[in-house]
């Protein structure tokens, strides 16, 4: 079976065709930013984004109409389980519309759609950021007017999950893992029997990464909104895409802030250290929630690329459990794996 992948980011759009299991070929669109900031409307991006992915499969000499099926990325849409949805109309209207949060993978599902519907083929998405399988206790903050939310890099961590689970011989439903995902956001997840019982929301809680500022002082951050120093959209911005190591180095390269640490950047040192120490706390803690019961600790996403991070990494939780390092996001493989299991009949599609 022919599937196409698609996964649409701020300024690029990624696509992927697999037959079953393997890779054909995949295309990381560039998009200009005076091109995408002519079309600030998600909406109106849909007709040049949809042509550029049309050009690609045309110069990779490949014609739609030999799909089976079509897989979308999830974008911001209402808390739902992992697993596979089919694209209906009711997920369609909370996509476009925004209900849930505007983000370009909000168009994943709309792309897969249009062309799904061309050639009457079927269109799915696969593990949204918004996958929500939190405990009840893990949803209780500590104040009445705020719950907890499940905001989580849900197709990578899933995917990994059941890499290792197949590694050592075992069904996904009989794990207990803790993995953490490295990248421009960082969610540590616990999971249970398959399920994220708990993680970090990644853009307001957690350990800090290359640009976000993770969990804050609640008090101290309380009188820096009430500071004037900023508007409400401003310190949004600074904590999600000027926090972090941005906010204190300048840079969200790590591969920089590694060579500066290493030619003796005492500051550098110092921030790359913190951070390996807020992701190694977060990993403990989501440890107490599987009550110390592991099969393995998964280190994945970007980060994960770096052997010194990792080491350091390990040193602080190697007594906990085995550490697997899987570096990268596996998101096209795990969008057309999530679809294949569909397809196949090896899984049922969930109604959103």
């Amino acid at each position: 079976m022919k599937i196409l992948a698609i996964n649409p980011g701020s300024t690029s759009t990624k696509l992927a065709v697999y037959e079953d299991e393997k890779l054909l070929f995949e295309e990381t669109i560039r998009h200009a930013d005076a091109e995408i900031m002519k079309l600030p409307e998600l909406a109106d991006q849909l007709p040049y984004r949809l042509e550029s992915i049309k050009e690609a499969l045309r110069l990779k000499e490949f014609q739609p109409s030999e799909l089976d099926g079509v897989v979308g990325r999830g974008g911001m849409l209402k808390p739902m389980d992992s697993g596979t949805y089919i694209v209906d109309e009711q997920l369609l209207d909370d996509a476009r519309a925004g209900k849930y949060g505007n983000h370009a993978s909000n168009l994943g599902s709309i792309i897969a759609a249009e062309i799904a519907g061309t050639h009457q083929i079927p269109a799915y998405i696969v593990d949204p950021v918004c996958v929500d399988e939190l405990s009840d206790e893990a949803r209780i903050s500590g104040l009445v007017d705020i719950e907890r939310k499940s905001h989580v890099h849900a197709l990578n961590i899933k995917a990994v999950s059941r890499r290792i689970a197949a590694e050592i011989e075992k069904d996904l439903t009989d794990t207990h893992f803790v993995v953490a995902h490295l990248g421009g956001g960082i969610s540590v997840a616990a999971l249970r029997d398959g399920r994220i019982i708990d993680v970090n929301n990644a853009e307001n809680e957690g350990p800090f990464s290359p640009e976000r500022a993770g969990g804050l002082p609640a008090k101290q951050l309380v009188q820096l909104c009430f500071s004037g120093k900023y508007s409400e959209k401003e310190l949004l911005q600074r904590m999600t895409k000027q926090g972090g190591v941005y906010s204190y180095l300048g840079t969200k390269n790590l591969i920089e802030v590694e060579k500066r640490a290493a030619e003796g950047e005492a500051e550098a040192g110092l921030i790359l250290k913190a951070m390996v120490y807020q992701i190694g706390k977060e990993i403990g803690a989501m440890a107490t929630v599987l009550e110390g019961k592991l099969d393995g600790i998964i280190l994945t996403g970007g980060i994960a690329h770096s052997d010194m991070i990792t080491g350091l990494i390990k040193k602080r939780i190697s007594f906990l459990g085995k550490v697997f390092v899987l570096p990268g996001e596996a998101e096209m493989e795990a969008l057309a794996a999530g679809a294949l299991r569909v397809m196949k009949g090896q899984e049922d599609a969930k109604i959103y």
